[in-house]
């Protein structure tokens, strides 16, 4: 499955509604977050999702009544020195 990267942006979210937040995100069925980083101070939160296709996620995230700033595929990353097709 792809992996994508997408960033939201929290609106005075506590830390208890960004794990919360986080959980929906990692329980989806049409897709499914593997990880998330959050920077409260600034109010951001990124995560790694795995989906069938960019049109997929799209349509679960506004589902869910998630928004986002931005939605990237990801197509190569790092791993002991080399890029590795993901």
């Amino acid at each position: 499955m792809p992996l994508y990267l997408s960033q939201h942006t929290l609106a005075c979210l506590t830390r208890q509604g960004a794990e919360a937040l986080m959980r929906r995100m990692q329980t989806g069925h049409a897709a499914k977050a593997e990880r998330v980083m959050v920077n409260m101070l600034e109010g951001k939160m990124f995560a790694e999702f795995r989906a069938d296709s960019r049109e997929a996620l799209e349509a679960w995230l506004k589902t869910e009544g998630m928004h986002f700033d931005w939605l990237v595929r990801i197509e190569w990353e790092s791993r002991e020195g080399q890029l590795i097709q993901v």
